[in-house]
């Protein structure tokens, strides 16, 4: 059994720890509820993006697009939303295990594909594996705004229209609630999803025509749906923090109970071996 003092000092580092991990839980807790905002405000601005794309898609004007086509897939991109920090839970180890397991099921060589990481964590993991990575974003901020992605979604875009790429999939942790969050695979090039989406009750009037407001929209949708992504990760990521703080915590309390009653225990043998040897002594000398 451990000594009063090793039990005394034990008790005293895991209630310092708790307070630490009950801070950051404060702290994740703060961040994710303006995550959760940011991503939920962006929706009407995606979906009104859509509605007009897919309302240029869908006319009998015959308009079209090369991020409307399918084409022979030669090469697959992949975008992975992690974070860069972690403490985080299962988070990256999620969104890092689809990636895998979508690579050993399609591809059979490294030229097949290509990554585009959003995150250390990933970029971390593709590099020890030796995975191939094109491009990458480290140290995105908590809030992030479309700044900060602006020319890593624009130069992925610009790979699916150059042909580098055949089609592009987004790998994300989508935003549920603040216990839930869902691993999500979706093809984001070449767009295929505007058809569900071409219902629309407004009748817009287009100028110059639609081709050249195709050329115009299109990739500032395909960027928007990868900004939108990236904030519903982060709502994911802080949300997936608090969860695995508060787990600290719980733990912590439960450990410190059990080190309590050890310590309780330890030093009631000792007073009772004490008085033992007391009243040992007492009887000796009679």
């Amino acid at each position: 059994m451990a000594s009063l003092r090793d039990l005394k000092g034990r008790i005293d580092s895991t209630k310092k720890t708790k307070q630490i991990t009950g801070a950051m839980e404060l702290v994740s807790a703060s961040k994710m509820s303006k995550a959760e905002q940011n991503a939920r405000g962006f929706v009407p601005y995606a979906d009104k993006l859509q509605e007009v794309v897919s309302s240029i898609a869908n006319s009998n004007t015959g308009a079209q697009h090369p991020m409307l086509v399918k084409r022979e897939v030669k090469k697959t991109g992949y975008l992975i939303v992690t974070s860069d920090r972690g403490l985080v839970g299962a988070y990256n180890s999620h969104i890092l295990k689809s990636l895998v397991n979508n690579i050993e099921a399609k591809h059979t060589s490294k030229d097949e594909y290509t990554i585009i990481v959003i995150g250390r964590k990933g970029y971390d993991f593709c590099r020890k594996r030796g995975l191939p990575v094109t491009q990458s974003i480290l140290g995105m901020p908590d809030h992030p705004t479309f700044a900060d992605v602006k020319n890593l979604a624009s130069e992925t875009v610009q790979m699916y229209i150059n042909q580098e790429i055949d089609e592009l999939h987004i790998i994300y942790n989508h935003y549920v609630s603040a216990i839930s969050q869902v691993v999500t695979n979706k093809q984001l090039l070449p767009i295929a999803d505007l058809g569900e989406q071409g219902a629309s009750t407004s009748n817009y009037e287009f100028e110059p025509n639609q081709e050249e407001i195709l050329e115009v929209l299109l990739p500032q949708y395909a960027e928007s749906l990868i900004f939108g992504a990236l904030l519903d990760g982060k709502a994911s990521e802080h949300a997936a923090s608090m969860t695995a703080m508060r787990s600290a915590t719980d733990n912590a309390n439960e450990l410190i109970g059990d080190l309590e009653l050890s310590y309780n225990r330890a030093r009631q043998a000792a007073i009772t071996q004490e008085i033992t040897e007391i009243v040992g002594g007492v009887a000796a000398l009679e």
